[in-house]
């Protein structure tokens, strides 16, 4: 046996449910670090509610107690971390629509004042549309909210 193929042969092969799960934790961390950046401290995760579609994206229900008790939705994972009200969509899935539309407004609002002149904002408008187009297929994927 080469020593290239008894290293391989020596690495246990990935369990991807714990791939899953750690990639879960680290998305959870992600929101609450963001949360925080945002002055916001988040007490409770409602976790039947929260969503995931490793490696794209967790779209988390948390509830805060300060600076006041409030709940939002939060999104983490290959796109921008954002949060709106709870009061604003009902179930995830109308959460993921709701990012999308606010993105491609956002995005839009970019370019209308002239910022994406600007290398760096020019490629975060592109960012902004590139996920609110994702975010859009996937609110609209019955497979993934049966």
């Amino acid at each position: 046996m080469t020593e290239e193929v008894a290293e391989k042969v020596a690495q246990p092969t990935p369990d991807p449910e714990a791939q899953r799960q750690e990639w879960v934790r680290t998305q959870f961390q992600k929101a609450n670090r963001f949360l925080a950046e945002k002055g916001v401290i988040p007490n409770k995760v409602l976790t039947d509610e929260s969503r995931y579609l490793a490696p794209y994206l967790a779209i988390w229900k948390m509830e805060s107690k300060q600076p006041k008790k409030q709940t939002f939705w939060v999104m983490s994972g290959d796109l921008p971390s954002d949060y709106v009200d709870v009061k604003v969509a009902e179930t995830a899935r109308d959460a993921i629509r709701h990012f999308s539309m606010m993105w491609q407004l956002k995005a839009e609002n970019l370019h209308k004042s002239g910022v994406t002149k600007d290398p760096t904002q020019l490629k975060f408008a592109q960012l902004l549309i590139s996920r609110a187009e994702s975010l859009y297929k996937m609110n609209q994927d019955e497979k993934l909210w049966a």
